[in-house]
């Protein structure tokens, strides 16, 4: 198994701790069950640790990847970006969800916000996790370019739009 291989192993886990986490936390707030909101928030700091896997992988796949014929060092950069965006809000979401686990479990007064604070920060964090998605799948997925990127290849290739 080489870097790249690796990386690619490990960098869905970051994207999808937090889409079950958010399910999770859903439920719990619906159904008012503290163990539910437990649940989300332990699976919110799992997606925080699987960032630091992600991100540990991620220089040795740029290394592994960075001399294949229609490797952009432009879409891995614009990777690279997104994912140390989304890699610092999975930090912030495992922060605040430790946080609301002490919290549940301690009876503060500010428990009774943790839930639904901690969803809005798992929807941005979500964001930015299709965000850091979109570009790593951008550099050897060519069908999921932006229009631009595309037109270009296909400009470079001497392919034309004109009929």
């Amino acid at each position: 198994m080489n870097n790249a291989h690796l990386h690619l192993v490990v960098n869905h886990l970051p994207i999808i701790f937090p889409v079950v986490g958010v399910i999770i936390l859903l439920i719990g707030i619906i159904t008012k069950s503290d163990v539910s909101k437990r649940n989300a928030y332990i699976v919110f700091v799992l997606g925080a640790a699987a960032s630091v896997a992600a991100i540990a992988t991620g220089e040795g796949a740029e290394h592994a990847i960075e001399n294949i014929q229609g490797v952009s060092e432009k879409l891995m950069h614009d990777h690279e970006e997104a994912a140390e965006i989304f890699a610092g809000m999975s930090f912030f979401l495992g922060v605040i969800s430790l946080l609301g686990l002490l919290t549940s479990y301690r009876n503060f007064s500010v428990d009774k916000l943790m839930p639904v604070t901690i969803v809005i920060v798992a929807g941005v964090s979500l964001y930015f996790a299709q965000e850091a998605g979109r570009t790593g799948g951008e550099i050897r997925h060519t069908e999921i370019r932006s229009g631009a990127a595309i037109q270009d290849a296909g400009e470079n290739s001497g392919e034309s739009d004109d009929d």
